[in-house]
């Protein structure tokens, strides 16, 4: 079940070196099941989910070398197609077999939504795998294999495919019980195929985007979120909540929480305090 992806769409305009010293990995590296896995949980527990720059009223751009001057050289974050594009250009850089997929969110509604998600299929000699280091807290730390009903647990949280007939649906168990995260078909997608639905995300007046301030980060044994004025901390199995005070104690939270240095007075569009 190989994809037809196509090859090396984005390798050699990636600082390899770079990106491995951001997220603390160490070379050389062969394209193998292992060094998929720990290039993922790196990512996830080093380079934070985030929209800051869509509520400073800037614009998110995709190719190569401006992800990689954010989220490497500037030590920021970024959303999905952000992580994920950096992500595709360093497995490229390294020999795997990657191509991108697009997916439509399901979690926190029964609506049907746009596909707006970029996530990734590697192929493997052990398989297919889905790598997805964009989703924020609720998302993968690990790869999982394309395959039904194969659970993944880290720590206390799991997650599996489903299919539904060509459809493959990925589920999250956060609390006891199995939730959709987001569905995808394994149709290939290029670049230019993230650049219609990035700008929708990034300024339909409607995208949850636009109107929320979120930062996440998704480590195996801590994940943390944070959405407006709520900070949720998830460690084994026990959440605590914490509501922000004031736009200062914002900016403590972002630098404590997800290395994001921003005064206190940057004047994000939301939440208001």
């Amino acid at each position: 079940m190989k994809a037809n992806f196509p090859l090396a769409a984005t390798a050699g305009k990636l600082d390899l070196d770079a990106y491995l010293a951001r997220i603390g990995v160490r070379g050389p590296l062969a394209p193998t099941l292992d060094t998929l896995a720990a290039l993922h949980r790196a990512h996830c527990a080093t380079i934070p989910f985030e929209n800051l720059d869509i509520l400073l009223g800037r614009p998110i751009a995709l190719d190569v070398a401006a992800v990689e001057a954010k989220l490497v050289a500037a030590r920021r974050g970024g959303y999905c197609f952000e992580h994920n594009t950096l992500f595709q250009a360093a497995l490229e850089a390294l020999g795997f077999r990657v191509g991108a997929l697009a997916a439509r969110v399901r979690a926190g509604t029964a609506d049907l939504r746009p596909r707006t998600h970029m996530l990734l299929r590697v192929d493997l000699p052990q398989g297919a795998f889905v790598a997805d280091v964009g989703f924020g807290a609720d998302g993968l730390v690990q790869p999982v294999p394309l395959a039904q009903d194969r659970e993944t647990w880290v720590e206390s949280v799991g997650h599996r495919l489903r299919r539904e007939a060509d459809v493959w649906v990925l589920q999250g168990n956060l609390g006891g019980e199995w939730s959709a995260l987001y569905a995808f078909t394994l149709e290939p997608h290029h670049a230019v195929d993230f650049v219609m639905a990035n700008h929708f995300t990034s300024t339909y007046p409607g995208s949850p985007f636009v109107l929320n301030l979120t930062a996440q980060r998704a480590r195996a044994e801590r994940r943390v979120a944070l959405r407006n004025r709520e900070l949720v901390v998830r460690e084994r199995g026990l959440a605590t909540v914490t509501t922000l005070r004031d736009a200062a104690h914002r900016s403590e939270v972002l630098e404590a929480e997800f290395g994001l240095v921003f005064p206190a007075g940057t004047p994000f569009r939301a939440p208001a305090f």
